[in-house]
């Protein structure tokens, strides 16, 4: 394997399209891909194409680690291993000598390229650390494909998917950090592991599970509590709904009273025609679910990424508020979705790629992620109750296996957060901004005086983990300062605890 520390050698970049999943039952109950994506990227207006296109500095030098595919199991097919990518930033380190911080990124369900671009804690605070970045690419995305690497072979069926879990991505992390420690002789560096989103989630597990390993993490926007009911199924469409009143209250009025009218127009003879020519669609509708998916899917994006100083959720709305007073509300909404969007050729159901990261996502919210969203009578949607029954049959029929609905609490805890966490955590930020939906599901009020709870009123997806910006608002600014502060903190405290042990010792 190449040591660590020297000249940059990338591979070409392969560029998978981050698209949405969603699929909306309006008559019944929420399907397998209700589930909106975990990620710190995300939406119309951050889209991968301009992520991919930015250049990565050579700072960052790219390694691979040749990880154990079962951490878990002693059977002679847990000692294979596969090619684990991760990526160092040695520019602003101080050296192992001087015991100087390790910053670790740790990815989740996506390639790393796209995170190595807008992720911008870590370098934005890494001469003030004095920091080594390391960024870890989650197994089975990217260039991690265990199983020969065949991302065809890896991801074929549950048999071989079944390695593919975040205990198994987590014990990966704590391998490749280890293993760095020892290489670098840097036994002594502490910490500090940080994740967005999904990302969040594991960065938070890491803590509790390798508090060895790590002296502190920073999880941002991680619903840890979006599952096993202890969040209210219609958390995150409530807060989708909260952000386009909060907007605007006719555009907000607009697309409540939007979805009945669709319905009528659909049921009509020639109707799904007169809705391809309204929404301009690339393709003639053959069902009327399929623009209410798009529809609904644009607005939760829009939510979840509504982030200064565009405000995608005020873009929208513009859209809808700004057409002539005459306009119907269908042409509305569809001066919404090209406000959203841009002027294109047409809109809704364009032929689409299904990238790596919908196929992974969609078996892990199959398995273990089962985040029950539902919608509720109490949002501008029509509502879809999430069914755990329909939802775990469909997910058999997929892969031959059912959902572990309760897993992830019992593995990781949840229920009584305040109570376990107060007894068993330490140093750890959970992070979120309120106009994110998926804060519903988060971390809200502080457990202890270590594991803290920083949120801002009007903060987005994963926003204080992005690229910092000098026309980032003040309260973004200051959000940011009080976890720096915090991790600072954390170190400082682990110097004196380690003087101390060599002292005594």
């Amino acid at each position: 394997m190449k040591s660590p520390i020297s000249s940059l050698q990338w591979l070409p970049l392969t560029f998978f399209p981050i698209i949405s999943t969603y699929v909306l039952s309006t008559t019944t109950a929420t399907t397998l891909f209700d589930i909106p994506r975990l990620s710190p990227l995300g939406g119309i207006l951050q889209d991968p194409e301009t992520v991919f296109s930015t250049n990565v500095s050579d700072d960052f030098e790219t390694f691979y680690y040749n990880q154990t595919l079962d951490h878990f199991n002693y059977m002679p097919e847990s000692y294979s291993t596969f090619q684990q990518r991760y990526v160092i930033n040695s520019k602003y380190w101080d050296g192992a000598n001087r015991s100087a911080p390790i910053l670790a990124y740790l990815g989740a369900e996506a390639p790393l390229d796209g995170d190595l671009r807008v992720i911008g804690f870590l370098t934005d605070n890494a001469a003030e650390f004095k920091a080594l970045l390391v960024y870890i690419e989650h197994r089975y995305y990217g260039e991690s494909i265990p199983l020969g690497s065949s991302r065809k072979v890896a991801l074929g069926n549950a048999s071989t998917l079944g390695y593919f879990n975040s205990a198994q991505a987590i014990a990966d992390y704590a391998e490749i950090i280890i293993y760095l420690k020892e290489k670098l002789q840097a036994q002594n560096s502490p910490v500090i592991v940080i994740g967005g989103s999904y990302g969040g989630m594991l960065a938070s597990w890491f803590r509790l599970k390798y508090p060895q390993v790590a002296i502190g993490a920073l999880a941002s926007s991680a619903p840890i509590l979006y599952f096993d009911d202890i969040t209210p199924q219609d958390g995150y469409y409530s807060i989708v709904t909260k952000d386009f009143r909060e907007a605007s209250e006719t555009c907000y009025q607009n697309i409540k009273n939007s979805w009945s009218i669709i319905d009528e127009v659909a049921s009509k003879p020639n109707g799904l025609s007169v809705l391809s020519m309204t929404f301009k669609t690339c393709n003639p509708l053959n069902s009327v679910d399929v623009l209410k998916n798009y529809l609904v899917s644009m607005y939760a994006r829009a939510a979840q990424y509504n982030s200064p100083p565009k405000y995608p959720v005020t873009i929208v709305c513009g859209g809808i508020d700004g057409a002539p007073p005459e306009t119907d509300i269908l042409d509305k909404v569809f001066a919404g979705v090209v406000a959203y969007t841009g002027n294109r050729t047409c809109y809704v159901n364009a032929p689409q790629n299904i990238s790596e990261t919908t196929v992974g996502w969609r078996w892990q919210t199959c398995t273990e992620m089962v985040i029950p969203i539902g919608i509720s009578n109490n949002t501008m949607f029509q509502p879809s109750p999430f069914n755990l029954s329909s939802f775990i049959e469909e997910c058999r029929s997929l892969y031959g296996v059912p959902s572990r609905p309760h897993w992830v609490t019992t593995y990781y805890g949840g229920h009584d957060i305040k109570l376990v966490l107060h007894k068993l955590g330490s140093n750890i930020i959970f992070s979120n901004g309120l106009r994110d939906p998926y804060s519903s599901g988060g971390v809200l009020v502080n457990i202890s005086e270590s594991i803290v709870a920083i949120h801002t009123v009007n903060g987005s997806h994963c926003l204080d983990i992005l690229h910092a910006n000098q026309s980032d608002p003040e309260w973004l600014v200051r959000q940011r300062e009080v976890e720096v502060q915090i991790i600072k903190g954390w170190i400082s405290q682990y110097y004196v605890d380690l003087l101390s042990l060599s002292v005594n010792n």
